[in-house]
């Protein structure tokens, strides 16, 4: 962050796309936890929207009828510099990114403002880095994506997985994610932009690395596992093609704890082997009709971006994430949990991430850096107090 001039600017957060699916969820998390000085607002498109959710807010805290609303587009670069401008942290649900995220990163880069994000888009990640990384070491930017389900109970299990093994020797890692829960509107138009865009996404994949730096004397990596039957977890493991293995690598590469050589694999646990292979077909076939764009665009229609699960089914939803790390002669078996994944806790996620870039005392970064490079231990923290699990299961 900018210090010197961040505390000069009007708001400590703004939230924008404060009327979407998470971002009703994210404004309603703020107005229930944000501290009494925290001066925060909500952005969006559309001010009539934006003073319902501000009612709706006042229900929960009669403070929040006073809520400052600010009207921005994601396609007005000026509006979006001035939004920049007046806050220490922006945070922002409008997605897909790689469609509607550019400007705001630009912005966030350009005033030194901090920035975090629900993007779990490889692309948008690699591109955004390849344009504004050195801008945002110039300004003291800190450039947080993947701050939600993607990827911080991953990114943050891992770390805490590392601090329970000896240092300075070899790591291994793999996580084991299972989880019961629906999808929003939102997130199924930025799946199949994502899937549809495989080329361009291996094209930004190469250009970063060519311009990335490469380490010196270590190695991380969080290359694709194979599919198998996991012992420690008594499931199948298929590996993830996401996101959030490239994190948990990024922040190997950024923070020396983890060793001389890491590795980490990221994994969905299946019990049923025929549940498995059906997932495995699922998501080829889905992948397959991703590309033809009259059929993103009739499944966009279908379930559009600002709907999804009831309330009641979020309550019902859960995830549990199951990390078995080895190393010095040490085997160690941890656990991160909570609930709804994709919408209750992402949206605790992003309001906690923004409040802990706002407020607390974090390493002096800037840049594109990952939640446990910006955050780390403060962010682990806030989580735990916010009724997230992170715990040792079993250790030898």
């Amino acid at each position: 962050m900018n210090r010197q001039n961040g505390a000069e600017r009007p708001y400590h957060v703004v939230l924008f796309g404060a009327t979407g699916f998470v971002g009703r969820l994210t404004a309603e998390y703020l107005a229930r936890n944000a501290p009494e000085d925290c001066r925060w607002a909500m952005a969006g498109r559309d001010r009539r929207r934006l003073e319902r959710l501000r009612t709706r807010l006042a229900r929960i805290d009669p403070r929040c009828a006073e809520l400052p609303l600010l009207v921005a587009d994601s396609a007005d670069p000026d509006a979006l510099r001035a939004l920049a401008g007046s806050t220490r942290v922006l945070a922002t649900t409008v997605g897909p990114y790689v469609t509607h995220g550019e400007h705001v990163v630009a912005a966030c880069a350009e005033a030194g403002t901090d920035y975090a994000d629900l993007c779990g888009e490889a692309e948008f990640v690699d591109r955004m880095y390849l344009k504004y990384e050195d801008r945002a070491h110039q300004t003291g930017a800190r450039l947080v994506h993947a701050c939600g389900f993607d990827s911080v109970p991953h990114d943050l299990g891992a770390y805490f997985t590392v601090r329970q093994l000896p240092p300075d020797v070899p790591l291994r890692i793999d996580g084991f994610v299972r989880a019961h829960a629906s999808f929003s509107g939102g997130t199924l138009a930025s799946a199949l932009n994502a899937v549809s865009r495989a080329r361009p996404a291996l094209e930004a994949a190469k250009q970063r690395r060519l311009h990335e730096p490469r380490l010196v004397g270590r190695r991380a990596v969080g290359p694709l596992g194979a599919p198998h039957f996991s012992t420690e977890t008594g499931a199948w493991a298929l590996p993830l093609p996401t996101l959030d293995a490239r994190v948990v690598a990024r922040s190997a590469a950024a923070v020396p704890r983890y060793g001389p050589d890491f590795r980490y694999r990221h994994y969905a646990a299946v019990t049923s082997l025929p549940m498995a292979l059906g997932g495995t077909v699922a998501a080829g076939a889905g992948a397959a009709l991703a590309q033809v764009g009259a059929v993103r665009r009739a499944l966009t229609r279908w379930y559009g971006p600002g709907s999804g699960p009831s309330e009641a089914r979020r309550r019902s939803s859960w995830f549990t994430v199951r990390f078995v790390g080895e190393g010095g002669g040490r085997r160690v078996f941890t656990e991160v949990s909570g609930g709804d994944p994709g919408y209750d806790e992402t949206a605790k996620i992003l309001a906690e991430s923004a409040l802990s870039l706002a407020f607390d005392d974090l390493p002096r970064t800037a840049g594109q850096v990952t939640p446990v490079t910006a955050m780390g231990d403060a962010l682990l923290e806030r989580l735990r107090a916010a009724g997230m699990t992170f715990r040792v299961a079993h250790a030898r």
